[in-house]
């Protein structure tokens, strides 16, 4: 089972209901938590993947992951300026193991199917 634990600052329980309508049947488990919370489920194991979400994809969408986790498991895959290629997400997941993950709100519809697509199997 995929464990997805969702921190940040904004759109929680919006993030919370894309991710389940997007994961379907497959077998995954997404929990609400704060950003302190969030990350330290990741640190101890207790979850897979970490996403979140603010106005900037890194401030308050991954600052906690980043300080607990350090930057190289962490991703802003959208920013006000950028957002990243699919291949570009996918190559961060699978070959830099990435497992926390930031972007702006206003993104959400775009990378939330890419995201699915990667951690859910």
């Amino acid at each position: 089972m995929t464990k997805i634990v969702i921190g940040g600052q904004m759109g929680k329980d919006e993030i919370e209901a894309d991710l389940k309508k997007l994961a379907g049947e497959k077998n995954v488990e997404i929990i609400v938590k704060n950003d302190l919370e969030a990350a330290m489920a990741i640190q101890s194991g207790e979850a897979d993947y970490y996403i979140g979400a603010c106005e900037t994809g890194a401030g308050g969408a991954l600052a906690m992951a980043t300080a607990l986790l350090g930057s190289d498991k962490t991703l802003t895959v959208a920013s006000p300026s950028k957002v990243l290629s699919e291949e570009q997400i996918k190559d961060e997941i699978i070959n830099k193991n990435k497992v926390a993950f930031g972007f702006t709100i206003n993104t959400k519809d775009t990378v939330l199917p890419i995201l699915t697509k990667y951690l859910i199997k």
